[in-house]
Parts: structure tokens; C-alpha cells; sequence
């Protein structure tokens, strides 16, 4: 006779309907998790236990999954208003927004306020999500009126600004994002369509002359990491949209997924044209649920007027796009951490090489590019390589999206070309500073960028310009006045790092807490002799052994900012 306290447990059927509608896939771990999360305000045990069961998973796996990504909760809470206490959100006095709803929701049981990090709202800045609905910008004095379902007001960038150039702009608030028609009677799909006669080759080749550089920060050529993945012999082969867009800063991808997601999914099949790939997916932030329904009402749209799906305009070429949506990890921007991620696993970082042109998705070639490189594609395949290079009089080609925000007149989002200055993106695109504000410093590229001082105003920025002491990275500038610590800034870069380290190597761990440890005390005017040299060599320490880029590029910020303001913080040392 069995022993029936051997026996296992039958696995809920509410579970069980969930998982069989992503076919009991052991990668779709993370989907089920989230969805239940959602549905009871949070996993129990019993609950992550039967996901691996219906998956065919080990339990620990699962378990390893739910205890990794931020939006999943292991306690249970019904509803959940998370406030950004990112560096932007910080400089408009989020924690003070953070007061007035733990005042207003204290006497609520079904309400928990929390804390999280950049939420890709910075233009809307304090900004909130409320369960799944973003809002912004939200004063104090707004907190009682977001319980009431007021959402602030977004941001709107259907009017250039005097001296943009737009391309992958040129549409915004011209076309209805939710439209198919209206794309395509604004010039959607055309590149795609110019595309298709060619052969594969021929629009490499395109795409090589361009010149375009990818849009997430490196610059690496996109026509070259194209060539990689197209060369490769191990089939099928995947393109891999990076949407996560999750570094403080940093929104430009989701203004272009909310005013033309057609555009991207016409770049993305392109990409898959060139390089022999017949499947792609975009795998978007997980706070970013109304643009990722977005993206799937686009997709469906695009494969009833055969612009996606098999056969695509009876070329004989098929193309199948997916969206894939995250659950809270900074991390999960760095591309093997996303492939990670995608693959069911927790998103952690791989050990490199091999790369993921070679040896990507499920261990086949696959190419990953951002949604502002993928953007850019539609527009060179329909005007041609000499019109996008013609469109810079600097040597980098194209267009570039910019995010200007801080103590501005005009903070948001434009597009022109390379080579602006900091002192050209204050003044002429951001209204100057603001009155009374005298600029005393910048964050540029992003949170993992350069501490620029008023010394280095008149450089012109690109890729290679980091050298030069002012980092482009993503195209970000959080402008800073005479208000403001560096100490308290620096303190608040390495608040976000330390709460979004992985935590799979001990130089990023560690490194980070303690840095952010060190800074708390100097903010506070509780420094103590020899700070700043245990600063500069965690830096160093973090820079020479960190595991993947988020470690090694945290010492970006902090060298900068102990180089050109060392007075302010040897001051802080007491």
C-alpha cells in the first residue's frame, strides 16, 4: 500500500488553466507567476509549488524565479501603489508625494505603499504606478485624488521643437497609434515593403551604409551586429527586442512604442529579413503593461493586414513577433540577463562569449538591438543610406532621441542630430535654466553615465565623446542648479544601484551597498576620514571584477563626480 502522505497534492486547477494556456511551457514560468500574482495580490507557497508542477518544473526553480523579480510579492496585499524613488524622481521631492499617500491610505488594509525604483516615467516625475496604471506627474497634494482614479497628465510630444529634426518623430500626433490604417496612410510599412524585393544581402548592405549606431548606449554598429547573426549557420535564428528601458533617465522607448509601435515591429521584420530570422520577441518592462497591450493590439492588427505573419505580402518571407513582459529588474536590460529572462530563468547575466549573435535564445543566434535602433531601420530602407547619413552634418549618422530633464524650462523629449552640446541641449532645446537656477552640474547618457561640471558645457557629444569626460550613453541629461549635493546625488545613484544589483557577484553586491552606505552618512554630515578613498577604491574594485556591465559601469558616476567635485566631498568627510 502507497503511503498517502507520499502522494502528491493534485495541482490547482485554476493553475493548471493558466499554465495550459501558455502550452505548460517551462519558459513561460514567469507569465504564470505573474499572472496569479495579479489575480490574488501575491504567490504563496502552495502557489509557486504547483506553477513548477504544471510546468514540469523543479520547485526551487520557480521559487528562484518569484523571489527575483521586484512586482512579484511572496506576502500577500490586494492593491499596491508603488512610489519611483529614482535619482529624477528624488529631485522633485518624491519622498514627500511617499508621505502624503501613507497618510492617506494608513487606515486602508487593502492598500500597500511601496517603494521602487525608476519607473521610465521620468517625464512625469513624481511618478507612481498604481497596481498596473502608470500616473504622473503626482504632487502631495494629488495623493488623495490618485486613490480616487485620478492619473495625472501625460506628456505630449506631438509638436517638435524649434531646431528638432524628426524621423523616427515624424509621426508622433500625426498618426492614431491604435490604427493600422492610420499608419500605414502616414507611410507605415513602406520600409518593409521596399525591403522584400531585395535580397537579404542587398539590405544588409543598406543598413551597413547607413551607418547607423545602436541606440542603447554603446553605439556598437547595427548593420554589423546584423552581418554577425546573418553569417551565423545554426538555425532558426530570433530577434530580440530590448524594451526594458528600466535606467533612470531613460523614457524615449516608450514615447515611441506609445505614438508608433507600428514603426518598430516594421524595423524588427526587417531585421529578421536580413539576417534569416522568422521569429522575434519584444521583451518590455514589466511597468510597462499599457504600452505592452499596445504593442499586441499592433501585432494583431499587422498580421490581419499581412504585414507580419506567414508569407508577408506574398513575398514567401513570414515573420511572427511576440510580446514578452517582465516583473521589475533593472538587470534585465543587459542583453544575456534578458535572454535569461525570456528562457524562464531568473535574469541574471552570462558569462561572455559566447555572444548572443552566435549563441542567444535557447542557444541559437540571435540579435538584440533596442527599440530606438529597430525604429530608425524603416525610415533608411524607405529614403535610402546616403539621405540618413545626409541627415548630420556631424560624422555620426542620423538622428537621435535626447530626454532633457531637471531644473529646465522645458523638460521632455526631442530628436536632432549628433554633435550638440550640453550647453546647445540647455539653452536651445531645453528653455534654459530655470529662473533663479544657476547650473551647477549634469548627469548625461543615464544613471551609469558621466557627472558633468560647467567646465566641460561646450563639448559636442557622440559616442566617443565619453572620453572627452561628457558621456551620450542613451541621449539623458538630468540638469542640476546650485541646489543641489553632489554627495546627496551620488547617495541617490548608488540607492538605485545597490536595490537593483542582481546580486550574482560579490564586487556588485557588496560594492554597491557599501558605497551607498558611505554616502548616506557623508549626506548626513556624519563622514568620516578616509570616505573618499574607500569610495575610489570600491569604484575601482567594482570596475575591475564586476561580473557584467552594471557593476563595472556604477564607478562611471562616482569617478566623475570625486574628479570634478572632490572639494565638496572631502568636506563631507567631517
Amino acid at each position: 500500500m502507497p503511503n498517502p502522505k507520499s502522494q502528491k497534492k493534485p495541482v490547482s486547477p485554476e493553475i493548471l488553466e493558466i499554465a495550459g494556456h501558455y502550452g505548460r511551457d517551462p519558459k513561460a514560468v514567469l507569465e504564470v507567476l505573474r499572472e496569479l500574482d495579479s489575480r490574488h495580490g501575491g504567490l504563496t507557497t502552495e502557489e509557486i509549488t504547483d506553477t513548477a508542477h504544471a510546468l514540469q518544473l523543479p520547485a526551487n526553480h520557480a521559487f528562484g524565479v518569484a523571489s527575483f523579480y521586484s512586482m512579484l510579492s511572496l506576502q500577500p496585499r490586494k492593491n499596491v501603489l508603488r512610489v519611483c524613488d529614482g535619482p529624477v524622481c528624488w529631485l522633485k521631492r518624491a519622498s514627500e508625494t511617499r508621505h502624503a499617500f501613507d497618510s492617506v491610505l494608513s487606515a486602508d488594509p487593502e492598500w500597500a505603499v511601496e517603494r521602487t525604483s525608476c519607473l521610465g516615467l521620468c517625464d512625469r516625475a513624481p511618478a507612481v504606478l498604481v497596481n498596473q496604471e502608470q500616473a504622473g506627474p503626482v504632487a502631495p497634494p494629488d495623493a488623495e485624488k490618485v486613490c480616487q482614479g485620478w492619473r495625472g497628465i501625460p506628456t505630449d510630444y506631438s509638436q517638435s521643437r524649434p531646431g528638432e529634426v524628426r524621423v523616427m518623430m515624424a509621426n508622433a500626433g500625426k498618426i492614431d497609434p491604435d490604427s493600422i490604417q492610420s499608419a500605414l496612410e502616414h507611410g507605415g510599412y513602406k520600409g518593409l515593403q521596399s525591403a522584400l524585393p531585395l535580397s537579404p544581402e542587398e539590405v544588409l548592405g543598406v543598413v551597413e551604409a547607413s551607418g547607423l549606431a545602436g541606440r542603447g548606449g554603446a553605439g556598437f554598429p547595427v548593420g554589423r551586429k546584423w552581418r554577425f547573426v546573418a553569417q551565423a549557420e545554426r538555425t532558426p535564428k530570433y530577434i530580440l527586442c530590448n524594451a526594458d528601458e528600466s535606467e533612470p533617465l531613460i523614457f524615449k522607448d516608450r514615447v515611441l512604442m506609445d505614438t508608433n509601435p507600428h514603426q518598430l515591429l516594421e524595423g524588427m521584420a526587417i531585421a529578421g529579413y536580413a539576417c534569416g530570422a522568422n521569429e522575434g520577441f519584444i521583451y518590455i518592462r514589466g511597468e510597462y503593461t499599457g504600452q505592452a497591450e499596445r504593442l499586441e493590439r499592433a501585432i494583431h492588427q499587422a498580421e490581419e493586414s499581412n504585414w507580419l505573419g506567414n508569407d508577408i505580402q506574398g513575398s514567401g518571407y513570414s515573420f511572427h513577433v511576440h510580446v514578452h513582459l517582465g516583473a521589475g529588474a533593472y538587470i534585465c536590460g543587459e542583453e544575456t540577463a534578458l535572454i535569461e529572462s525570456l528562457e524562464g530563468k531568473r535574469g541574471e547575466p552570462r558569462l561572455r562569449p559566447p555572444y548572443p549573435p552566435t549563441f542567444g535564445y535557447m542557444g541559437y543566434p540571435s540579435l538584440v538591438n533596442n527599440v530606438e535602433s529597430f525604429s530608425a531601420v524603416p525610415a533608411i530602407l524607405s529614403n535610402g543610406a546616403a539621405w540618413y547619413k545626409g541627415i548630420s552634418n556631424y560624422a555620426a549618422a542620423g538622428t537621435k532621441l535626447y530626454m532633457i530633464l531637471g531644473h529646465v524650462n522645458k523638460p521632455g523629449l526631442f530628436e536632432a542630430p549628433f554633435g550638440l552640446t550640453l550647453r546647445q541641449i540647455i539653452d536651445e532645446f531645453g528653455g534654459g535654466m530655470l529662473t533663479g537656477s544657476t547650473f551647477k552640474f549634469a548627469l548625461t547618457g543615464g544613471a551609469a553615465g558621466t557627472i558633468v561640471p560647467p567646465s566641460l558645457l561646450d563639448i559636442p557629444m557622440d559616442y566617443a565623446s565619453g572620453q572627452k569626460g561628457v558621456g551620450l550613453g542613451a541621449g539623458a541629461f538630468l540638469i542640476c542648479d546650485q541646489s543641489v549635493s553632489v554627495v546627496a546625488f551620488l547617495r541617490e545613484e548608488l540607492r538605485f544601484f545597490a536595490a537593483e544589483s542582481c546580486g550574482k557577484c560579490t564586487p556588485c553586491r557588496v560594492g554597491t551597498y557599501r558605497s551607498f552606505e558611505i554616502l548616506s552618512r557623508m549626506a548626513e554630515g556624519k563622514g568620516q576620514p578616509g570616505d573618499v578613498a574607500e569610495l575610489r577604491s570600491l569604484s575601482k574594485v567594482m570596475f575591475d571584477s564586476s561580473f557584467c556591465g552594471l557593476g563595472q559601469s556604477v564607478p562611471i558616476p562616482m569617478n566623475s563626480a570625486l574628479s570634478h567635485f572632490e572639494d565638496e566631498f572631502t568636506a563631507a568627510e567631517g
